[in-house]
């Protein structure tokens, strides 16, 4: 059979002209796309093109359009917004103003345009490409363009990326800059909270998002606010008192804030807006509470990207690339998107068309329609927070008489408490009584199991660490003790939120189910570990986390340089032998190299590495990062490679070395790892009130299936229950990580964005997707 495998150094971009813009308003991960796009084209091969201040600058020409080089989009990697610069531009909607643009691309050879920018960009550039043969025609008959020229750059290629903070495009699950506005919104609320609590207060919170609630909605996921109104979701009538009635029960729980957020574009069942100030005076009418009004406005367009949103920048750009190198003339425009953790590509007015499509269904009041039409992730979203955010009284509550013990075991991952938290409100809303045990395994043989009850777990979701406590001790040595403790306290069902040491938990739990009838229940993992090393899943709680440490130290290490010449840092992150976060910290970073155990490294390549930054070091780029795993080899130690370096670059570069430590474990949880935690851990209590019905037998519950005992996981493009026992053939034990691990596939981008000629097998993409069949595809993913 021959190999169909698809490598990069058998695409050519020699003599392709590229040219690169952002347009509309300005997002953060903008910068990280344009730096992308440029070495990827000029890796290719390619000429690649600024066309500075969006479509403006291409109507204008001149000094607007200039070539691109590879030193010329350093340190752009950690800037916030654009630096080409963004302009709306009216002149381009005229035929006139596309006319000019078209003869300014000719006059540079640029067929191959790529655009970063909201849907009105997108939209703009689509109607530019099927204008574009009756353009040329004009200006040959203007004499402005040759009949020669006009043959010559005929078609006209477009790939679109989308940039915008409000997550407001069908056909990707996150676009550039949505990850870093969540940032900036969280750092707020957490600092709000610490000064409502002091002074018993209600704090109205205007989010951005004029026509889509997307910022709203996740926001108050991971913040665990109060009330939320957002233009897909109208509050039904008379929400006023129930809102109320909610504020005020929540302050008679012992709670001394209470946090609304809204989205700017939020409406009532009658489309009139619901603003701020109508809230707070709402609050302080019927409550006489203290309230204050925050809105947030461009801050949350502004600061540096998050790790998120420059790994899913670089990745995007790096296939627009592609698509341009692959695109012919009768390829539609295509946008590059994310669909879970898989960059694909839809046809663009495909994805235009859902999104217009959104705004009618609001207009016309067909808001559940606008909330499916938004997408798998939006509605996802929105049915978690409809689970968590309405407290129902006993008497509403279904009585499962069923017991479920929820607890961490591993090191303690940023995010862990999000997810108990939604564990044990999901498991009250369905009827479970929920048991909380402490200190992992431990506390479990020792009896440390209590009852946890809604309110117990209130203010939990910004809490880094593991509220509960969290060892690393594994249950096979006590495992008579712990089975006495499930009969003493007849718990019906597990989950466990961990990292490795979870798995290998489940394992001997499942194991031991042959002598003790006790672990004949359904057991859910969640995966939470920094390490990101457990199979049956690409990510994990609180990975996100680690890698916005790490990124953010990165940042601040090469910015100490800018005033010395010359100089190396040698940085070495945690993971124990797996090298997701030295890899995936370096993609976000703009590393130099990355050593890590899976890939192994010689002598050799440290030289050649050496020799790679001593000929940085006499262009305009005189600093280098190299990050180390801590575990990636025996031998060549970070002091080794520090004294490697230090001596090999005498009179080139200096060295200096950083071991980054625990930092990496503590902090506030990021949104992302807050919101994946809140929906995973939300999604296992539904299955494992599916699976307590389904094995209940005769007054019990007896369940000793493959399938009873699973790891919820993230694969590809949707969350998936996989049995433990399947995953331990995908497992190297003795190492603690998974056989095959997806982010493998990103350390040729690493290297490629950082100058080195390698193989990368880009086989994977070039399928166009229609975005119908996508969600049908996907409907139970996150």
């Amino acid at each position: 059979m021959p190999d169909t495998k698809k490598f990069i150094e058998n695409l050519s971009g020699a003599g392709k002209c590229i040219g690169v813009l952002t347009s509309g308003g300005d997002a953060q991960g903008m910068n990280a796309a344009v730096r992308a796009v440029v070495r990827m084209g000029i890796y290719v091969g390619a000429k690649v093109y600024f066309i500075h201040e969006g479509y403006q600058g291409m109507v204008d020409g001149g000094d607007n359009i200039k070539e691109a080089s590879w030193e010329s989009v350093s340190s752009m990697l950690q800037v916030g917004g654009t630096v080409i610069g963004s302009a709306r531009c009216k002149d381009f909607r005229t035929h006139e103003g596309r006319l000019r643009a078209a003869l300014n691309l000719v006059q540079r050879g640029i067929t191959n345009l790529c655009v970063i920018g909201g849907d009105g960009s997108l939209t703009g550039a689509n109607l530019f490409r099927e204008e574009w043969s009756g353009l040329l025609d004009e200006l040959v008959q203007s004499g402005e363009i040759s009949e020669e020229a006009s043959q010559i750059h005929s078609a006209l290629h477009i790939v679109g990326m989308v940039g915008s903070i409000d997550n407001d495009f069908c056909g990707t699950d996150m676009t550039i800059g949505t990850d870093s506005a969540l940032h900036r919104i969280i750092e707020v609320v957490d600092a709000i909270m610490t000064t409502a609590q002091s002074h018993q207060r209600t704090f109205v919170l205007e989010v951005m998002g004029r026509h889509c609630g997307y910022l709203a909605l996740v926001s108050a996921l991971a913040c665990g606010a109060d009330w939320v109104l957002i233009p897909e979701m109208p509050p039904k009538d008379g929400w006023e008192e129930q809102m109320c009635y909610k504020l005020s029960e929540n302050r008679a729980d012992k709670k001394r804030l209470n946090i609304i957020i809204v989205a700017e574009g939020a409406i009532d069942q009658s489309n009139k807006p619901i603003t701020t100030e109508l809230i707070k005076d709402l609050v302080v009418r019927c409550l006489g509470f203290d309230t204050r009004v925050t809105i947030l406005g461009h801050v949350q367009r502004g600061g540096t990207p998050s790790a998120f949103d420059r790994i899913l920048a670089s990745r995007m750009g790096v296939e627009a690339v592609l698509a341009l190198l692959e695109a012919s003339p009768g390829t539609p425009a295509c946008v590059v998107s994310l669909c879970g953790n898989q960059a694909v590509r839809v046809p663009l007015m495909e994805c235009v068309q859902m999104t217009q499509e959104v705004q009618k269904a609001m207009d016309e009041k067909r808001f559940e329609e606008a909330v499916r039409l938004r997408g798998r992730s939006f509605e996802n979203n929105l049915n978690t927070y409809k689970l968590l955010s309405h407290r129902k009284i006993d008497s509403e509550l279904p009585h499962s008489s069923f017991n479920v013990a929820v607890l961490n075991v591993g090191a303690p991952a940023a995010g862990m408490n999000a997810a108990v938290r939604s564990a044990v409100r999901v498991g009250i809303t369905e009827g479970h009584t929920m048991f909380a045990v402490s200190d992992g395994f431990e506390g479990f043989y020792k009896g440390q199991i209590k009852e946890i009850k809604w309110g117990d777990v209130g203010g939990w979701t910004g809490q880094g660490g593991s509220l509960l406590g969290t060892k690393r001790t594994l249950p096979a040595k006590h495992i008579d003790k712990i089975a006495e403790q499930m009969r003493i306290h007849n718990i019906n069902a597990l989950l466990v939120i961990g990292g490795f040491e979870a798995f290998e938990s489940l394992l001997q739990l499942v194991d031991a189910r042959s002598r003790y009838e006790e672990f004949c229940v359904p057991m859910c993992m969640l995966p939470a570990t920094i390490s990101n090393n457990v199979s049956g899943t690409d990510l994990s709680i609180g990975a996100d986390t680690s890698l916005n440490a790490i990124v953010e130290t990165c940042d601040r290490i090469k910015q100490s340089a800018s005033g010395t010449k010359r100089r190396v840092f040698i940085i070495e992150t945690m993971g124990g032998y797996c090298g997701y976060l030295a890899t995936v910290g370096g993609l976000a970073a703009g590393a130099d190299a990355a050593y890590i155990y899976e890939e192994p490294f010689d002598i050799r390549e440290l030289q050649s590495n050496v020799e790679h930054l001593t000929e940085k070091m006499k262009t305009s780029i005189q600093r280098g990062l190299v990050l180390r795993n801590e575990n990636c080899s025996e031998n060549y130690t970070t002091d080794f490679i520090y004294q490697l370096y230090n001596e090999e670059g005498k009179g080139v570069f200096d060295c200096r070395k950083n071991v980054l430590g625990h930092m990496q474990q503590g902090g506030a949880p990021s949104p992302f790892d807050r919101n994946f935690g809140t929906k995973i851990a939300a999604k296992a209590m539904q299955w494992i009130s599916k699976k307590l019905k389904e094995f209940y037998r005769e007054g019990r519950v007896f369940a000793n299936t493959e399938d009873s005992a699973c790891l919820l996981g993230m694969r590809r493009r949707a969350l998936v229950f996989q049995p433990v026992i399947q995953l331990k053939d995908e497992t190297d034990f003795v190492h603690r990580i998974p056989k095959e691990q997806w982010w493998l596939r990103l350390r040729p981008l690493m290297k490629i964005l950082a100058k080195y000629k390698t193989s990368y097998d880009v086989s994977d993409s070039g399928q166009l997707e229609h975005i119908v069949r996508l969600r049908a595809k996907d409907i139970s993913a996150i």
